[in-house]
């Protein structure tokens, strides 16, 4: 960029070209280089190995949680079974007795 000025040259300094230029955002540039890395990491595979290793670690957390509740799940099951079975006992030794009841009842015996 030349100013003329009565047929003389001047030459515009540095500083105020620089001004007076339009600059590329630096951010810009900054952003297309990560992109462009994370597009490189991700066909090399190496990216997605750290957010694979996230996800399985993850998954990996949830299935030891699963099978702990898997676990007490059968427990309770299995304590449910058992008392299921004293239930029944109980009840079939309190009929036999109910029965014995009604019967001293029903026969009465000579008592003086």
């Amino acid at each position: 960029m030349c100013i003329i000025n009565s047929s003389k040259l001047i030459i515009p300094s540095t500083s105020f070209y620089s001004l007076c230029r339009q600059r590329p955002s630096k951010r810009h540039n900054i952003r297309v280089q990560r992109l462009n890395r994370w597009r490189r990491l991700l066909r090399k595979g190496t990216a997605g190995r750290t957010k694979k290793m996230v996800v399985g670690i993850k998954t990996d957390i949830m299935q030891i949680k699963n099978l702990k509740l898997y676990m007490e799940n059968q427990s309770i099951i299995e304590e449910n079974e058992r008392l299921r079975k004293k239930a029944l006992l109980l009840h079939q030794e309190n009929q036999t007795l109910l029965a014995q009841l009604q019967k001293k009842v029903s026969n009465p015996q000579n008592s003086c």
